[in-house]
């Protein structure tokens, strides 16, 4: 899968090269931070995957700086301290329990963004990583939601929502259909899609059309820019709610069939097996009442120890 890294590297990974860098030592970073030594080597190599080049080499009996880790430490210990020393600190307040939250920037911008006030109350503060690559759950991250098939190994998953979809369009474009809804009609405009054209085939295929992408077809990352491009009116694309509600709602496009079908895939909330810790519990307990589940589908989630079935 395609990572979409932040526009910034994630704090804790900074705070934790630069002390394995000043120590000269991962064992010596992991005592020295209250965690383990596999924990610093992952947020090392995270951080190394965002930048893009290898801070540090590995030898027997320790690690030491590249050139490329030697210039970037010096930044990395700049900005650290222009942050401990700011008025306005980019840490969360100490009153606030923090959740980290990885999640795809589709349902971030879509669905989350609107609600995250409410979600963390005035007693949680959600760190959210922006990514596409599978969570990995050992760099301390809480919570994930991912859209798949699942079920994932090793870790325990819950589709959000059942997904009917259709086709809409920028109202203009909609009007140059005159009604007309059938799949060779909408196949004389543009379609648009994320990543997985895979909805497309399925709806256009109930009318025997057995769908590949054109020269004139646009895809994109993210199902935000998908619904972007729609409202912008370069061309058709299929509405995933209540990803696209707020777009129908708002009017900034318009459904073009009355005919649904369900979406082959869904978003899931997604945890580590591993017990979760009580703000995590919290949050995904408040996010899954938003999302529409009850009571006993959310017990079972958050409870200790794999949920049977």
């Amino acid at each position: 899968m395609v990572h979409s890294s932040p526009v910034l590297p994630p704090l804790d990974t900074l705070e934790t090269f630069a002390r394995a860098a000043r120590l000269g030592s991962f064992s010596a970073a992991a005592e020295e931070s209250g965690i383990t030594h596999g924990a610093v080597s992952r947020q090392v190599s995270r951080l190394e995957r965002w930048m893009g080049v290898r801070l540090f080499a590995r030898e027997a009996r320790g690690v030491r700086l590249t050139p490329e880790g030697m210039r970037f430490f010096a930044r990395a210990e700049e900005a650290l301290s222009l942050l401990g020393n700011s008025g306005e600190r980019w840490l969360p307040r100490p009153n606030k329990a923090v959740v980290r939250l990885s999640v795809t920037p589709s349902v971030a911008s879509l669905w989350l963004f609107q609600r995250l006030a409410k979600l963390e109350g005035n007693e949680l503060h959600v760190e959210l990583t922006l990514e596409h690559r599978l969570a990995d759950f050992g760099e301390g991250t809480d919570l994930a939601i991912r859209c798949g098939k699942g079920p994932w190994a090793g870790v325990r998953a819950l589709p959000l929502w059942q997904e009917k979809s259709f086709p809409i369009a920028a109202p203009a474009l909609a009007n140059r259909l005159e009604r007309r809804s059938d799949a060779p009609s909408l196949l004389e405009l543009p379609i648009l899609h994320d990543s997985n054209i895979e909805g497309w085939r399925r709806w256009l295929s109930r009318e025997g059309v057995d769908y590949t992408p054109r020269g004139q077809d646009r895809r994109f990352e993210d199902y935000n820019l998908v619904i972007d491009a729609c409202a912008q009116g370069l061309g058709i694309a299929l509405a995933r709610p209540p990803l696209s509600d707020a777009a129908l709602a708002a009017g900034r496009v318009v459904a073009v069939s009355d005919r649904t079908l369900d979406y082959h895939v869904a978003f899931h909330l997604i945890r580590p097996d591993d017990a979760l810790r009580s703000p995590a519990i919290e949050f995904a307990s408040r996010f899954l009442r938003e999302a529409g589940h009850d009571e006993a589908t959310i017990r079972a989630f958050i409870a200790p120890g794999r949920a049977k079935t």
